[in-house]
């Protein structure tokens, strides 16, 4: 009998020691309450409390939250504008202080997170009501920043920080969406006449210089070939008329008369008429008299030509 009743005191040590035993999970903290009386916390890892007399009242995440808002707020114009926002917070630390308050502040995590959600809606609103409609779809940074300074004081005081806030989406009124829309695509559509306009005079412009340019181009070509077949035709007389010079020459120093250069020159010319005429007719004097006068003229242009040397 006396064995038995030392085996059940030793079945009831047992229960008791391991009833003292807690295991607190990674990413948690567990509240240790006295008769109703905060005592002290938790670490993660295999903890010991006193059994019967301590209990686990709360066990508090240190790992990161979210909770996605969707609400409506009004502009100082009267628009109603759509919120879609993700809202990310934590608790601030793990010091002792801070996850009393997150212990202790509320009720349960369903008031946190009703009292965070207004918070953070109130917030929103507020900024908005003070910016027109055509403002908002340009403000998400400056209503993320205006959020958070309104609502990191009243967040540290209940143990937690505000990470970020997301605002996913803003949309407004069926009408104003529509309104909005036409004004893009009127903008756009003047956007695109003005770049065509500008495409179309660049194109005009280039087109102009190049025309210019082969003009220009052109024009010092056959300018170019002007001066050489100029040149050409100086060259050739200075020729004909240095070969005449010395045929004249050497007729004299052999006492022939230098008519006869003429007339060869005047049959040549009559030659090339019937050669390269083409089928042109040419009237020309055949006659003795016309013949002796042409000679004239051409022993006067001889001798012009041979005074003019001389001086």
């Amino acid at each position: 009998m006396a064995f038995l009743l030392q085996f059940w005191w030793v079945l009831v040590l047992v229960f008791i020691i391991f009833s003292g035993l807690v295991t607190v999970n990674q990413g948690t903290i567990a509240v240790i309450t006295l008769f109703g009386k905060y005592q002290r916390i938790l670490r993660p890892g295999l903890n010991f409390k006193i059994p019967v007399l301590e209990q686990v009242y709360k066990t508090v995440s240190i790992q990161n939250r979210s909770v996605e808002l969707e609400f409506q707020a009004v502009t100082v114009d009267q628009a109603n504008v759509y919120f879609k926002s993700m809202l990310l917070y934590s608790v601030i630390n793990q010091d002792e202080e801070t996850i009393k308050n997150v212990a202790f502040k509320f009720i349960s995590d369903k008031d946190l997170m009703q009292a965070l959600i207004r918070t953070v809606e109130g917030s929103i609103r507020a900024f908005v009501a003070t910016k027109k409609q055509a403002e908002i779809l340009l403000l998400r940074r400056e209503i993320v920043e205006f959020v958070k300074d309104q609502i990191d004081k009243s967040l540290e005081e209940w143990g937690y920080h505000l990470q970020d806030l997301q605002i996913n989406d803003i949309t407004f009124d069926q009408q104003i969406m529509e309104s909005m829309s036409r004004v893009v695509a009127s903008n756009n559509l003047k956007a695109a006449a003005e770049n065509e306009g500008q495409a179309l005079l660049i194109t005009k412009t280039k087109g102009a210089e190049a025309e210019g340019n082969a003009i220009k181009i052109a024009a010092e070509a056959e300018r170019e070939a002007a001066r050489l077949r100029g040149q050409g035709v100086a060259l050739f007389r200075a020729e004909v008329a240095k070969g005449m010079s010395q045929a004249a020459e050497e007729m004299k120093q052999a006492n022939l008369d230098t008519n006869v250069i003429l007339f060869s020159m005047w049959t040549e010319a009559i030659k090339n008429f019937a050669e390269i005429g083409k089928g042109n007719i040419i009237f020309l004097d055949g006659s003795p008299d016309g013949m002796q006068n042409n000679m004239k003229q051409i022993m006067a242009m001889m001798k012009m030509k041979e005074m003019e040397r001389k001086i």
